[in-house]
């Protein structure tokens, strides 16, 4: 079994410079063949100047779908080969110019033959094939402008990671990261006040005790987010609170704050609850979009119960 029977689609950016490589010392043999000065890799910018019409190097660039710093490479080469030449006539100064010589020109009419000779045999390969490389190779550019596989990569792997995420009640061994998490995003902007340091250092007592529950976010096991759902005194107009939301910073973009809120919401909705609050600071931008997307709006007015909190809001289950 070869290398690429055995790393399959993943090498397809190793396997096409495979062939690549191959077509590239075939057409080098070729040139020498008919007797032609040119090598394989000049030939997109030679061809776009056959029409003999002066162009910038950006714009060959962008016609033959290759980058500025590439191209003009290449131009400085053929320059040096007398293939092309900088044109005198130029109605901006700042730009320059290019086209081919009297020898760059003989060239032209000397590959005609070559260049039929060539189409020739690659109709003869394509008819031995049962593929289309030629419209294959014109898919797989579309495909990649609507979307790179960087990006389908990046995609894959956040789909993957947002379920590697598990969501699971509060148990006396995540008692220290409940700690430490909602200890860390709160030093980062403030300081700890009596009443966080009474809930975080005995969350079984003020929170568990009292009917609420906390939420642990586990990503491959490990705790790295958390939030808790107390409910509110009976006279209140709220039926739970949504607090203590924490998520670990290092590990980003796998929706593990989502994840916590709607466990709680749901946790509310199944105890009957009707409607939630929760207290927040418009400094917490990404809590305060995720509060938003989950559908909480935003108290007219507010009576914060901690020096941090900005803004109050609520959700109408």
């Amino acid at each position: 079994m070869n290398f690429f029977e055995r790393t399959g689609k993943m090498s397809i950016g190793s396997r096409l410079r495979v062939l690549s490589e191959f077509l590239t010392r075939d057409a080098t043999d070729i040139y020498r063949l008919y007797g032609i000065g040119l090598k394989p890799k000049w030939f997109p910018v030679f061809y776009s100047l056959t029409d003999e019409q002066p162009k910038s190097v950006t714009s060959i660039a962008k016609e033959i779908g290759q980058s500025h710093p590439s191209v003009s490479t290449i131009v400085k080469e053929m320059i040096i080969a007398g293939i092309i030449r900088e044109t005198d006539d130029k109605p901006d100064r700042r730009c320059t110019l290019i086209t081919l010589t009297d020898y760059g020109k003989s060239l032209s009419q000397d590959m005609i033959a070559q260049i039929r000779d060539v189409e020739r045999a690659v109709e003869q390969v394509s008819s031995e094939c049962d593929n289309d490389l030629w419209a294959a190779i014109a898919d797989w550019e579309n495909a990649l402008r609507r979307k790179s596989i960087f990006e389908r990569v990046r995609e894959i792997k956040e789909q993957r990671e947002h379920y590697e995420v598990t969501i699971v009640e509060y148990r006396p061994q995540y008692k220290s990261a409940f700690y430490e998490l909602n200890r860390n995003w709160i030093e980062r902007y403030w300081k700890l006040e009596p009443h966080d340091i009474e809930v975080l250092e005995n969350p079984e007592k003020h929170i568990i005790e009292k009917g609420g529950y906390i939420f642990v976010a586990l990503y491959n096991g490990y705790p790295a987010g958390v939030c808790s759902l107390c409910p509110m005194p009976q006279d209140s107009d709220y039926d739970f609170e949504l607090a203590k939301l924490a998520v670990n910073d290092s590990i980003r973009r796998k929706g593990i704050g989502h994840k916590l809120c709607e466990a709680a919401i749901n946790k509310a909705r199944e105890l009957g609850g009707k409607i939630i609050f929760l207290e927040s600071n418009t400094r917490l931008k990404p809590a305060i979009t995720l509060y938003r997307k989950l559908g909480f709006e935003e108290l007219p007015e507010f009576h914060p119960a901690y020096a941090r909190g900005d803004i109050q809001m609520t959700l109408t289950l």
